[in-house]
């Protein structure tokens, strides 16, 4: 049996986390595969974090450490593929990638981040730095034997945006453990508060705020709401929980969204959240927005609620909505499980990513 020597080169921010969790767990279910791992941590004590030009530029900083590990994975052990995620990590590593087949993976393009990009906080810079920006990101997909983006979102502008062919990207994803995920659920009427549950790390970016302007201001119903982040500037309160440092994946993770009734996430800006994939497959009726790639996951009416961004009042309608109603309640939640099963399996999805890689490996 041919074993794969692959290399794996993954960001460290946010969903990323656990997107590289997951894949490092499936990985290591395949018996063809030998994996080496090299993280690319957001604040990380070498010269990057210090030098000008570096410091408060966090595509640079990535890329020079994304550079440093892909020639650590070829010079321990060489490398039959390289797998960087996302595209930040490889643009200094174009030689490497020449000598290299790699796949390149991305939750959104330069330019989706564009349009989303005030609720991160960020601002397109100068005419030039643009078009370098564009010309440094665009020689890396071209780069690249292979493109795996997570949404149809962002190969459409990997095609439209960067002209890179459409059959050179496949949309695979990321997934959960569906096993693990799946609680049984009635639609019986609950004899408590109804419990909302929030998950995201970037309390503001994610929503948080508005939800809270919500809870506070304008529903109706006696919920309780708990939050998962890591923002340390929000308190508890009168019916409000906080969790911090919640690992993915962990039992107390889980132990959340089974206890929750509804899963509510009002974000401002984001890409394709994993959190919304595991309200998905713990049979949670969903309320969000429609920002980013969010629409592949969530559409209204079918199988969750969608609602206007920034908008507190029609978010505690959405609320109110299903607390009063058990049985639209159930009906949303096991749409979304099925629709998780169809689109976000953790086995079948990062089972494709590994065989992509096999085939960026073998040149087919």
């Amino acid at each position: 049996m041919a074993i794969y020597q692959f290399g794996f080169i993954m960001e460290q921010t946010l969903g990323h986390i656990t997107h590289s969790t997951n894949l490092q767990q499936w990985t290591a279910t395949d018996p063809k595969v030998m994996a080496e791992w090299e993280m690319i941590a957001f604040d990380a004590p070498d010269i990057w974090q210090h030098l000008p030009g570096f410091r408060r530029n966090w595509s640079l900083r990535a890329s020079a450490r994304g550079r440093a590990a892909a020639k650590k994975i070829v010079q321990k052990r060489g490398s039959d593929a390289l797998f960087f995620h996302t595209q930040v990590t490889s643009l200094l590593s174009i030689q490497t990638m020449r000598r290299v087949p790699t796949v390149i993976s991305l939750d959104a393009t330069p330019l989706n981040y564009d349009n989303v990009g005030s609720g991160y906080g960020h601002q397109r810079s100068g005419r030039w730095t643009e078009e370098l920006k564009w010309w440094l990101n665009r020689r890396a997909f071209r780069s690249a034997y292979y493109l795996v983006t997570w949404s149809q979102w962002a190969k459409q502008s990997l095609v439209s945006d960067y002209g890179i062919r459409a059959e050179k990207i496949m949309v695979i994803p990321p997934g959960v453990n569906l096993g693990r995920w799946r609680f049984d659920r009635c639609p019986s009427v609950a004899k408590r508060r109804i419990r909302l549950l929030f998950v995201g790390g970037d309390f503001k970016r994610k929503g948080g705020s508005i939800l809270l302007e919500a809870f506070r201001s304008n529903l109706k119903n006696d919920c309780e709401l708990h939050i998962v982040t890591q923002t340390t500037d929000i308190e508890a309160s009168d019916r409000v929980f906080i969790h911090r440092d919640v690992s993915p994946n962990s039992d107390e993770l889980l132990s959340l969204y089974e206890m929750a009734d509804i899963f509510v996430f009002p974000s401002l800006a984001d890409c394709l959240p994993i959190a919304v994939m595991e309200a998905m497959a713990a049979e949670l009726p969903v309320i969000t927005t429609n920002v980013g790639a969010i629409g592949e996951e969530i559409q209204d009416g079918i199988n969750g609620v969608v609602v206007p961004p920034n908008d507190a009042v029609k978010l505690a309608e959405a609320i109110d909505n299903l607390a009063d109603h058990p049985d639209l309640r159930y009906e949303l939640g096991q749409k979304a499980r099925r629709a998780a099963v169809d689109r976000f399996d953790g086995a079948r999805n990062y089972g494709a990513i590994l065989s992509v890689m096999k085939r960026c490996a073998d040149g087919i």
